[in-house]
Parts: C-alpha cells; structure tokens; sequence
C-alpha cells in the first residue's frame, strides 16, 4: 500500500509537466542550465516510476496464488484489449529487478544480515540428561541405594566468537550440585595448537575421558575404581593444549598436555591433592589412530599422570596407561550390526609409609550391536587397590541394551564381582536415561 501510494503521487507529478517541459525546452536552447537540471530531474522520476509499476506487479504476483497447472497459459485467454496492453507492460516488469526488490518477511527480521543464526548466537544449545539406576542384590564393599536419580547433566554449548566456543555441563546428583566440565576451547591458535582453559576431565585413558551418559556399562570399571579416582576421575581446574602430529601412511597422532591444579578424585577414591600452590598435576596423552579396512578401525593411546597424593607435598602418585579401542562397522549394514573392542591397563605408583605401592589393573570389553536398536556386550575387571597393592578385586558383567529412540536408552547389567577377602556379591543393575535439547559430539 505504501508502494501504491508513492507510485500515485509520482503519477500527479509527471502529468503536470507539459508547459514547463516546452518552456523549458525553449530557454534550454537559449542556453539556461537550470532548465535542463529540471529535464533530467523528470527522466529520473520517469524512471522511477516505471521500477515502481514493477515492484506494485510484483507484488501482486507474490501475494496471487499459483494458477492451476491444467490452465492454459494467460495469453490464450485474453481478450484483444489486454493483449494490447500485454506489450506495453512487458518492459515495465523486466525493469523491476534494477530497482531494490521489497524486503520478505523473513529478510525482514533479520538482524544485521545475519538473518536467525544472529539470534542463536545469544542462546547457547542447551540439553538435559537423567540417568536413574536401579540395583538389586547385596554388595557390602560398594553398596549402592536400591533406586536413584544417579545424575542429572545439564549442558550448554556454544560458539563464542570464529575463534574459540565454550562448553559447560552441571551435574546434579542427590547429595548437591558439581560444575562437571566448564571450559573454553580456542581453535585457531598458530601452528595447529588447539588448547583448553577451565575446568575439564582430563586425556588419560578412554574411560576418564567419558560423561557417565557416554559409557557402555551402568557403572565404572573395578580399576577406574580402584586407581584413577572413581567415577570423578582425573577432571580438574587447568590447562590443555593439543597439537595433531603429521605422520606417514594414513595414521593420525595427536598429542596432548595438560596441566591442573592438583586436586583429582572423591572422597572414597582419593587420588592426587594439592597441599600447597605447588602441588600441581600433569597428564601427557599421545594417542593414535588408523584405518585398518573400510569398515574397520583401531584407535591406541598412551597416557601418563602425575601429582601429590593426600599424604602430602612429599609424596607423589604416578599413572601409567595403555587404551585400545577396535571398531568395526560396516558401511552397508552400520545401523543393523558393529562391534567395539575395549581394553585399557594401568599401573600405579604411589609414594606412602612404610614403603611405596605398585598397583596393576586393567578390563576388557565387547559390545555386539545385534540389530538397530539392541546391544548385547560384557566386560571382565580386574585390579589392585592402590593403597593396599597386595588386596585384588576382580569380576564380570553381561549388558543388555535397548535403544527406543537416540534420545533414550534402556539398559540391564548383571554383575559378578569377587573383592579381596573372598567376598562374593551378585547385583542387576537397570538403568534408564533420556535426554532433551541438543547434546554435542563427544570425543571419539
């Protein structure tokens, strides 16, 4: 309506012209160059109207509803007059597009021209899990509650700026609130250098790498347990950079330091602690990768720790840690059939009175996708405890999985374990988790 109104305005201007035209063609041929400023001032406005003529048509054929396709084309149909008229409008319409074409709704709420990918830069992704576990069976040396929330996470991602993005997961348990990983991720440093700053879990192994909603069991490995500080792990305030190492035949390498502040573990499965501002950690991970076959793949890493355990700043614990991971999916049957081979082992040495402990541990695991949405696989445990190296726990476990959707799981593990002392225990486990908005990539 605007448009129309312009165009009738500018049409009450054009029919006044004629005695000023002729005026003003007379005295531009005595040689008065304010005449011919006002002649192409008119040209100008002719020209104006004739785009204007094309944006109103325009319009009018955007907001029409498209013809049928069994009717004939319009030309057929006319009558003489609109085929006379047809010609003259014809030009008018192919100099529309030299003008600026009115704006659409959707370009008009773009912001910046950015259009809504400008908007989403103020909302992070944001996504929640549960993950509820049930237990049945009695375990005197790791008794777990017969039904609980186990954890909520909530996590928000985002792009921050071309140059770096952020993630942060909170995790809520029954007993509080923990800030699980909360970090910066800078991208494009010189020379490929990628590095992290906050609060993150840490490079060592594959196992402390993972959220638990990640983890292809119900619970945690006995020498996760035992030796790399439980279900917490090494994650901690710090520093990481990674660099990708180029290599021959098609193997990638990827090398990773880390510093942290010094404090690692839970409460039950102490692990590294900073006595003083001194008493940093450090985890150096170098990990390789390869294709063995189209459809297969094996991903080996080495990981070394170190920091101050909880006798203080003059005793150290040491982690030694060999990965590997054996993938196999065929391409024209990945989403019926796959199978991932697990195994890590550790070594730990820890600095305490008397004398210092050696401790060794490791698991092993297979997990067989039997069609799209079930999973059968098992995992044998076996380690030593890192204060009492000559006290061994050692077990087995059989998982059963079932995948309604991406956005759920449902999951039954029975698990046979022997802990030191001959104490026997017998449990099934059953978790369920969910998830809701959109959960990023983790590491594979």
């Amino acid at each position: 309506m605007r448009d129309l109104g312009l165009l009738v305005a500018v049409s009450l201007i054009l029919a006044m012209p004629a005695y000023p035209q002729q005026s003003g063609t007379l005295k531009a041929a005595s040689g008065q160059p304010d005449n011919a400023a006002l002649l192409q001032k008119i040209r100008d406005l002719e020209d104006r109207l004739i785009a204007l003529e094309g944006q109103v048509r325009l319009l009018k054929s955007q907001a029409a509803p498209a013809p049928s396709p069994a009717t004939p084309p319009a030309t057929t149909t006319e009558t003489g007059a609109q085929a006379a008229v047809a010609p003259a409008e014809q030009p008018q319409v192919q100099a529309a597009p030299a003008a600026a074409a009115p704006l659409s709704q959707a370009q008009a709420i773009s912001l910046g021209g950015a259009g809504g990918s400008a908007a989403k830069a103020l909302n992070p992704d944001i996504s929640a899990i549960g993950d509820f576990i049930g237990v049945a069976g009695r375990n005197p040396v790791q008794p777990s509650p017969s039904l609980e929330m186990h954890e909520s996470e909530l996590g928000f991602q985002a792009i921050i700026d071309p140059y770096a993005r952020g993630d942060f997961f909170l995790s809520f348990g029954e007993e509080g609130v923990n800030l699980e990983e909360g970090y910066i991720t800078f991208t494009a440093l010189p020379a490929g250098f990628v590095a992290k700053v906050g609060k993150m879990r840490s490079a060592f192994g594959k196992v402390n790498t993972m959220h638990n909603h990640v983890l292809p069991w119900v619970d945690r490995p006995l020498v996760t347990n035992n030796l790399v500080g439980g279900e917490d792990g090494l994650d901690d305030a710090g520093v990481s950079i990674e660099r990708i190492i180029p290599a021959p035949k098609g193997i990638f390498v990827e090398a990773t330091g880390q510093l942290f502040r010094g404090d690692s573990g839970d409460a039950q499965h102490p692990l590294f602690k900073a006595s003083t501002k001194n008493d940093v950690s450090a985890v150096a991970h170098l990990r390789t990768y390869k294709d063995i076959t189209e459809s297969t793949n094996l991903d080996i890493g080495l990981s070394y720790g170190r920091g101050h355990n909880d006798l203080g700043s003059n005793f150290l614990t040491e982690l030694y840690g060999i990965d590997a991971t054996l993938r196999w999916k065929p391409l024209r049957r990945s989403i019926y059939h796959s199978f991932v081979g697990r195994g890590e082992f550790i070594w730990s040495q820890r600095q305490q009175l008397p004398f210092e402990q050696r401790a060794f541990g490791f698991y092993t695991s297979g997990d067989y996708q039997l069609g799209r949405r079930w999973f059968l696989g098992g995992r044998y445990d076996h380690s030593d405890r890192s204060e009492f190296a000559n006290l061994t726990d050692q077990g087995a476990s059989a998982v059963l999985t079932y995948w309604p959707s991406e956005f759920s799981q449902v999951r039954g593990q029975y698990r046979f374990m022997r802990y030191a002392g001959n104490i026997d225990t017998h449990e099934l486990l059953m978790q369920v988790q969910f998830s809701l908005g959109a959960h990023g990539a983790h590491p594979f």
